[in-house]
């Protein structure tokens, strides 16, 4: 019998628990399967709990395994962290978060 799986990162630079000495472009996260883009969402806040990130992020049309997000161009330091929620292509959903830190 053939076992589905759920989605899950393997890479995400920024990693978790990272600290940065300047802000990031942008976030990106690379699943170990396909992911749905409709269905697919990143997003990034500040320690008050704001999104920072421009919009809800998107699977990258060339490989459905990355989901990433544009940030504005300089992140004032603190502490912010990345909110994932991604459906397989097999149907599975998975979610996450990890912080990281703008030194």
């Amino acid at each position: 019998p053939h076992a589905l799986a759920h989605a899950f990162p393997v890479s995400s630079p920024p990693h978790a628990a990272q600290m940065l000495s300047a802000s990031p472009e942008q976030v990106r996260i690379t699943f170990d399967g396909e992911i749905e883009p409709v269905f697919s969402t990143v997003i990034v806040k500040n320690a008050a709990g704001t999104a920072v990130s421009l919009g809800k992020g998107e699977v990258a049309p060339s490989n459905h395994a990355l989901l990433q997000t544009a940030l504005p161009k300089t992140l004032p330091p603190g502490k912010y962290v990345v909110y994932w929620s991604v459906v397989a292509h097999d149907g599975h959903h998975t979610e996450g978060h990890y912080p990281f830190t703008v030194q």
